[in-house]
């Protein structure tokens, strides 16, 4: 049986970033394999959502650059022309699939609509195509009952896997997910975090911001520890939850634990996650 050949699928450059007087990343540069899984945790504030943001430009870096699979997606400085560096962004963009903390399902489309819409504006897909392929992504996230229902009628779970339905519809080579658990309730992560498990283990190259680090442990190649704009530590879930090499980790996994067994006052559920 012949080994699968690995390589840089995903390479950032010397990232940096700021937004007015703060410095958001500093000379970052981070590599993924393909069909890798990795992780990012860390407090808020220390560039997580911003990192994802730049890996599709959607966010330009100040400096840096971001490849995929070779390929520019963007750069600072780029001495491309202005029409080729928007063209260039755009295609690669298509490409990568991301899902947002917010969502941003449109409510005044139905569960099949959001999915087919975006197929047929950016992709520029028949409708035909876009329907079969919306119907077979939703019932890979189990909504195949749901799809001529209102985004206003499903549960936040539900919410979450149309969104997620709508990436894998779009067909990505890279997944982004910003916190895909942040707005369930406890009851409703488990079934997302196991179509995440699912995903990876058809080889999906992820990047996902979480502080579900039991997820994390299961389905992650790689953590990667980001505080104040700079990746402190990385490693296999073992190395870095187990046995973090840095002061600063070892803190960060104190508080989490310690913010996990706090109660909200005011509310008989206990708080499952720190503030990253």
């Amino acid at each position: 049986m012949t080994a699968t050949l690995k390589y840089n699928f995903l390479e950032l450059i010397g990232i940096s970033k700021k937004f007015g007087d703060t410095l958001i990343l500093r000379d970052l540069s981070l590599s993924v394999t393909k069909g890798e899984v990795v992780c990012i945790i860390g407090p808020s504030g220390c560039g997580k959502s911003t990192l994802l943001r730049i890996i599709n430009w959607l966010t330009s870096a100040d400096l840096g650059e971001v490849r995929l699979d070779g390929k520019l997606v963007g750069a600072t400085p780029d001495f491309r022309p202005v029409s080729t560096q928007l063209k260039t962004a755009t295609s690669m963009r298509a490409k990568i699939g991301m899902v947002f903390q917010q969502l941003n399902v449109w409510p005044h489309l139905n569960v099949l609509q959001n999915v087919v819409c975006p197929q047929i504006v950016v992709a520029k897909s028949s409708r035909e195509l876009a329907e079969q392929k919306a119907i077979t992504a939703l019932k890979e996230v189990g909504l195949e009952d749901k799809i001529l229902d209102w985004p206003d009628n499903l549960s936040g779970g539900q919410k979450q896997r149309l969104a997620i339905a709508r990436v894998l519809a779009m067909d990505p080579v890279l997944m982004l997910l910003d916190e895909p658990t942040s707005a369930l309730d406890p009851e409703l992560v488990s079934g997302i975090l196991a179509l995440l498990k699912q995903l990876s283990d058809k080889g999906m190259t992820m990047l996902v911001v979480t502080h579900e680090l039991g997820f994390a442990s299961r389905v992650a190649d790689r953590i990667v520890f980001l505080e104040s704009g700079e990746i402190i530590e990385q490693g296999s879930p073992d190395i870095v939850l187990k046995s973090p090499k840095t002061e600063r980790l070892k803190l960060f996994l104190e508080k989490l634990n310690t913010t996990a067994l706090k109660p909200k006052s005011n509310n008989k559920n206990f708080t499952r996650k720190a503030d990253l």
